[in-house]
């Protein structure tokens, strides 16, 4: 019996984790990819001795990542619970030894990191935020006591959104209107589609407790102020599985899913750009029947899914002819997410440095103000916030002896705005180097720094292929969530299909392993791999 074909384009996380997916479903399954190497956003950067993951830094619900690493060839995963009982300990809490369970520890280690992040405010103080409640009212008490109430009814309410939201109806795919509006009276009795800050601001008094509270969300693209309440689940995301970190960076993670997908028997091409996808007229239909690459070399396949990014899927790789849903019109009228400038630099390590921790989040003097210059008015403000990574004070591999290898992402205007920046962008990346030296959170920053180099949305749009340079894809809000965000199959074509940040449920890493098993399931769904399979799905 003949087997069927896949093309996956693009090896970001997403797009490996659908490839993996699909091999496992009984797919020869083939990832085409246009950089020399894999990961996408999770691209590797290395020099002069440091490693740079250049996206993601920050794993959450590893038994995502353990499920992955548990599939077997032509033995499907599809109907097993999406959030098994026996990775929840006492009050839903980690269980010791699931941070690298025993499928994943063949491939490489994960280890939690605490805390989650040290948030710093602008006048010095800050808050370390963990899992931990007596640390978290402690800190609480120790700079806004007064919000010691308001944090237990947030807990509460946090804790039912994550039930509903997460836990029941995270692996719910909205390819219909119908399918979501039977969640909607259960989303508005929950306070679920309110913007996330109004809810935050019910339960907090204090600024600083307001912005701990609701920053999360940036780090998928969203606006605080735009995002649902829904999003309050990643506050309890993170407290029910810890925030983890692959030891050799998040390219080691990307490189482990490669090797199981080849142990799998996928094909990883690199160098391989798509140039656009083949599309048959078969009647009424229009069937994707593989893709070209630039090169004119053409691949054949059953189906097609793109981690590419969903603007530049339809705009560039699909003639219009093909589009009657996703016309450039519709396409171009989603908001996209912000993007970012991102700061990789090495510096020599000095005895009594300050105690910044892997994950530090530094906020600015403005917050809500600076959110609308960034998403709303795009334009680049004097001020800025931003998030230090350090992650050699967990794994000292990632840099030559006696230094620190950081990152600090800076969120910024997507290019839809006006900056050049061609003519801003170095004395910008001065600029914020400046300032954690002249702020003392790496004192001495300017005779230690060994190495730098900074990309710009440009890199996003430039060499990432994101439309108008987004971080993040399409934009998280209230307009473009579950059914009204990018459908994981196309609506257009028959045979393909999406996958990644910018389809359901949307952005960051376990989301877009969310949806790498959403759209294999609909894939298992349409060809009917196997009827067991496909009766147990949820609807």
């Amino acid at each position: 019996m003949t087997r069927r074909t896949a093309i996956v384009i693009g090896s970001g996380i997403g797009g490996i984790a659908c490839a993996i997916r699909l091999q496992s479903l009984g797919f020869d399954t083939r990832i085409v990819e246009q950089l020399n190497d894999v990961g996408g956003r999770a691209y590797v950067r290395r020099a002069e001795g440091f490693t740079f993951d250049m996206g993601p830094t920050v794993l959450t619900v590893p038994h995502f990542i353990e499920e992955l690493f548990s599939l077997e060839r032509d033995v499907a995963m599809l109907t097993a619970p999406d959030f098994p009982d026996d990775v929840l300990g006492d009050g839903q809490r980690i269980v010791s030894g699931i941070s690298g369970g025993p499928n994943t520890s063949r491939y490489l280690d994960i280890v939690p990191v605490l805390p989650f992040y040290r948030i710093y405010f602008d006048d010095g103080t800050f808050f370390d935020y963990d899992a931990d409640p007596v640390n978290v009212r402690a800190q609480i008490a120790r700079l806004a006591p007064e919000d010691l109430d308001g944090y237990d009814r947030f807990h509460e309410a946090a804790r039912a959104i994550f039930q509903r939201g997460f836990l029941e109806l995270g692996y719910t795919y909205f390819g219909s209107l119908g399918s979501m509006l039977k969640v909607v009276p259960d989303l508005l009795k929950l306070g679920a589609v309110q913007p996330l800050f109004s809810l935050i601001s019910k339960y907090f008094k204090s600024d600083k407790m307001r912005q701990v509270f609701s920053f999360e969300p940036l780090l998928i693209g969203g606006n605080p102020l735009k995002v649902p309440a829904i999003y309050a689940m990643i506050h309890f995301v993170e407290k029910t599985w810890g925030v983890h970190y692959a030891m050799g960076g998040t390219g080691a993670l990307v490189k482990a899913l490669v090797v199981k997908f080849e142990e799998l028997g996928g094909t990883l091409q690199l160098g391989a750009k798509v140039a656009r996808i083949d599309i048959e007229k078969r009647g009424r239909q229009r069937v994707a029947t593989g893709v070209t690459l630039a090169s004119g070399e053409t691949l054949a396949a059953d189906l097609v899914v793109s981690n590419a990014d969903y603007a530049t899927t339809y705009l560039k790789l699909i003639d219009t002819a093909h589009r009657r849903i996703n016309r450039d019109v519709v396409v171009k009228f989603r908001k996209q997410s912000m993007s970012l400038m991102v700061i990789y630099f090495g510096y020599e390590k000095r005895e009594g440095d300050p105690d910044v921790r892997h994950h530090n989040i530094i906020l600015g003097p403005r917050y809500e103000e600076l959110l609308t210059d960034i998403f709303e008015r795009k334009i680049l403000a004097e001020d800025f916030s931003q998030y230090l990574h350090v992650p050699t004070l967990t794994d000292p591999s990632l840099a030559p002896e006696g230094h620190h290898a950081a990152y600090t992402l800076i969120p910024v205007p997507n290019t839809l705005g006006d900056v050049d920046w061609d003519a801003v962008g170095e004395g910008f990346a001065d600029k914020v180097l400046n300032f954690l030296d002249d702020r003392g959170y790496i004192p001495g920053l300017r005779e230690r720094l060994v190495y730098r180099s900074f990309v710009t949305p440009d890199y996003f749009e430039q060499v990432l292929g994101a439309y108008a340079g987004n971080g993040f894809g399409v934009e998280p809000r209230l307009t473009q969530t579950a059914f009204f965000r990018p459908h994981n199959r196309s609506e257009d074509i028959t045979n393909l299909y999406l996958v990644g940040q910018g389809t359901q449920p949307g952005g960051g890493t376990p989301s877009v392993m969310m949806s790498a098993k959403m759209t294999a399931r609909e894939i298992a769904r349409d060809y009917a791999v196997d009827p067991r399979i496909v009766a147990g799905m949820p609807a």
